[in-house]
């Protein structure tokens, strides 16, 4: 019972300690914390375009000029997911988590009392974006600890956040510009945003014990029986060293150790028992990065599906309204369009979450499926010439949205990819090599609806990056099992190793000492 204490006893004492994954219990508070974090950091993110004809106003200046506070946070927010990763492994996903909180709200409330663009920049773009990533990915990591049946379907469900985010925020902040202004308004939002320090403060590190302490015993159990036996086949005497008693008392003893000692250490090995069982072994220091998922072919290719899936994220919910626009339809009802692709995105979220938490299934094919489904989406667009028509490719679009934007982060914890113990690091990585299709995506769409007079060239350049994304994300499982294979065939091919070479006289002496003892009991 004393080993038992001291093996669970952990220096954090609000740790959640398991014998295996709960899949449930404390994860689902965790899971409500996700929930709130989605809709404070990217709910207020699709919601900032509220904000942009006052900025406008306020700092004269152009649209482009000011788009760019969202692309420099969502920038930072990738590019540092690194960061976010190797602070997490060092001081917990709770106290960084805690830390994006207060930047977050911090870069908000100092923004409110910008006097240029650039100081939007700087705050938003700068200060928040970095507190985003110290807020959303510690917070979706730590959650897929918590879970592993169901770890897809509460995922899915708690990532719609963002999504009940835009239908509230985008109205109240509207209604409350018009009270108060867009300076108070973004206050508001600032201290609103404290509500992430809340939610990280609920994230209790979990720790999994049970491998040391089931699977210590029946090995040495199966080794002493084991070499009991073969004592009895080959007729050892009690007087050997080698013998059955010392095998039982002494675990230094064992198949393959069979070289004589002196009888003199024996008490030393009594008493070495207790120490050597009691005596928990050290346990190895967690990498801050682990940069061995870079020699991974299948996370190489999901990294590269990531970054060309990235770019037909962005499209529709930059360029469907203008392009309705372009098609004569009125700003109301390009504004339903765009409340429609967020309701579909919910229910895509929800129903991905539902179909990879059945099993047996492989949850990366449902992914390919969704991402050439999104595919097909993003090259419909072009096609559609009136209200409805855009209005059915826009609830395509979020449905298969929501399918694909809910579950390839918490992807990289199934085996197929890297695994939950490598997914921290991965994640990080995963993220930061999104970070540049975010960066260059827009200006490319832009630069093609420059030249060619046309939206739909933004959705044909979107449509292209997805459909590459679908064939890295296509070589993941092959990747993965071709691996597996080929180091089977060199295991098969490698040469059998001969069997240790005995003594010449291993038997004779044992012989001899029956002979000899044989003769002494005939002259006796």
């Amino acid at each position: 019972s004393k080993m038992t204490v001291k093996a669970v006893k952990m220096p954090c004492t609000s740790a959640n300690v398991y014998t295996k994954v709960p899949d449930g219990g404390w994860g689902w508070t965790v899971a409500f914390a996700f929930f709130v974090v989605e809709a404070l950091t990217y709910g207020i993110i699709k919601s900032f375009g509220v904000f942009f004809n006052d900025l406008m106003e306020s700092f004269d200046e152009t649209n482009s000029r000011i788009s760019w506070i969202i692309s420099i946070c969502v920038f930072v927010q990738t590019f540092t997911a690194p960061l976010s990763t190797v602070l997490s492994n060092r001081f917990g996903h709770r106290l960084v988590v805690m830390a994006g909180g207060l930047l977050v709200s911090t870069g908000m409330v100092i923004a409110a009392f910008a006097r240029s663009v650039v100081d939007m920049y700087v705050t938003i773009g700068i200060i928040s974006g970095l507190g985003y990533c110290l807020s959303f990915l510690p917070t979706v990591t730590i959650l897929s600890q918590y879970f592993d049946k169901r770890r897809s379907l509460v995922t899915a469900v708690a990532s719609t956040g963002e999504c009940f985010a835009v239908f509230s925020f985008a109205p109240a902040i509207t209604a409350l510009k018009e009270q108060i202004g867009w300076r108070y308004s973004l206050l508001s939002v600032g201290v609103l945003q404290l509500g992430i320090t809340v939610c990280g403060s609920l994230l209790r590190p979990i720790i999994i014990k049970e491998q040391e302490e089931v699977k210590a015993q029946p090995p040495e159990e199966s080794t002493e029986t084991k070499y009991m036996l073969e004592n009895e086949q080959t007729c050892t005497s009690i007087e050997s060293i080698d013998s059955g008693v010392d095998i039982t008392t002494s675990p230094s003893n064992v198949p393959g150790k069979t070289k004589a000692e002196p009888k003199s250490e024996e008490p030393k090995q009594h008493g070495q028992i207790p120490v050597e069982n009691n005596s928990t072994p050290p346990e190895p220091k967690t990498k801050l990065l682990d940069f061995s998922v870079m020699r991974d072919y299948s996370f190489i290719c999901y990294a590269f599906f990531g970054l060309f899936a990235t770019l037909g994220f962005f499209a529709p919910s930059l360029y469907i309204i203008p392009l309705s626009l372009s098609l004569g339809i009125g700003k109301d009802h390009s504004a339903y369009i765009l409340s429609a692709m967020a309701i579909a995105e919910v229910f895509g979220r929800i129903f991905a979450g539902w179909v990879l938490n059945k099993k047996p299934i492989r949850k990366i094919y449902i992914e390919l499926i969704c991402v050439i489904l999104l595919s097909v989406a993003l090259f419909a667009f072009p096609f559609a010439s009136e209200f409805w028509g855009l209005m059915t490719c826009s609830i395509y679009f979020g449905f298969m949205l929501g399918t694909v934007a809910g579950t390839h982060i918490p992807l990289l914890a199934e085996d197929d990819v890297v695994g939950i113990e490598k997914m921290s690091s991965a994640a990080g990585v995963y993220v930061f090599i999104q970070s540049l299709a975010g960066l260059a995506g827009p200006p490319i769409a832009g630069v093609l609806v420059d030249t060619t007079k046309n939206y739909s060239s933004a959705f044909y350049s979107c449509a292209a990056g997805m459909v590459l994304g679908a064939v890295f994300l296509a070589l993941v499982r092959p990747c993965k099992t071709g691996l597996c294979h080929r180091q089977q065939q060199q295991v098969e091919e490698s040469p059998p190793r001969p069997p240790p070479e005995l003594p010449d006289d291993f038997i004779d002496m044992d012989i001899g000492k029956a002979e000899n003892s044989g003769k002494g009991s005939d002259s006796v």
